[in-house]
């Protein structure tokens, strides 16, 4: 049976929710994408911070409402800050989500990644590709990209899901959303949104700050990959390729109302 579309009602009341509290989101994640993300962020109403010194890591989570740890550019040192970080959060009660870039093949990112599940993150966010390898059911994609589709990796996100307590978005041409009971998927967005460095990381960015909203974690994850599938087919119709995709969708974040889309 096909999983129930997240109605978008629900999209636009967790939306205004999102604007009021305006999450503090504590972004350890890759070089490629600091400032795309920041600006993410930024342009739905939530506020961005890049800590990553080992030192300063930890002490900022218990600042901020939410943590993601996205292992694009991850190097040893890094790893070391990662694990104080999610330490920390872990003892701030504060969310924290996973974003597995390209795990599989790669030994230290796999190995920190499959290591972090037992740390119980609130979400994780990943392609199908990096959902099915970080199941240990293959060996990832091609590089960040999945060979996947989204529909294949959603039992093995119902098992993550189940194994760490986590919320799985599996994310792709659709994108389903798990607590390993219940599944919901969100459609929309563009092709064109793969044609640029940092859609899948921004968004990881924001299911971290869905995190920190109160109510049902499923759907509040759901409506952030709702926020970015809708600013895409928006920016989509205003660009003639991916130079002028990048501000037309983040004009789209920005002018995202709090009225049911349809």
């Amino acid at each position: 049976m096909q999983p129930d579309l997240l109605h978008p009602a629900q999209t636009a009341q967790i939306l205004q929710q999102f604007r009021h509290r305006a999450p503090l989101v504590h972004c350890m994640t890759n070089d490629v994408v600091q400032s795309f993300t920041a600006n993410v962020l930024l342009a739905l109403g939530a506020s961005p911070a890049m800590v990553i010194d080992p030192q300063e890591a930890p002490q900022f989570v218990a600042i901020a409402d939410a943590l993601l740890v996205n292992v694009g550019t991850l190097t040893h040192d890094r790893a070391q800050a990662m694990r104080a970080a999610i330490v920390s959060a872990s003892a701030a009660a504060k969310p924290w989500t996973l974003d597995p870039v390209a795990v599989g093949a790669l030994t230290l990112r796999s190995d920190f990644c499959r290591e972090s599940l037992s740390q119980h993150p609130a979400a994780i966010r990943a392609n199908a590709s990096e959902i099915l390898a970080l199941a240990g059911m293959s060996t990832g994609g091609r590089g960040v990209d999945t060979t996947d589709a989204a529909s294949t990796a959603l039992p093995a996100a119902q098992i993550l899901a189940r194994q760490c307590g986590a919320v799985v978005a599996v994310t792709g041409d659709v994108d389903y959303v798990t607590d390993g009971v219940r599944t919901l998927r969100v459609t929309g967005g563009d092709p064109l949104m793969t044609r640029v460095v940092g859609t899948g990381c921004a968004l990881s960015a924001v299911v971290a700050a869905c995190c920190a909203l109160p109510g049902d974690r499923l759907y509040n994850v759901a409506a952030g990959c709702a926020f970015m599938a809708q600013a895409g087919s928006r920016a989509m119709t205003c660009s003639q390729g991916p130079g002028s995709f990048i501000p037309a969708f983040l004009d789209a974040l920005y002018n995202l109302d709090t009225e049911a889309q349809g």
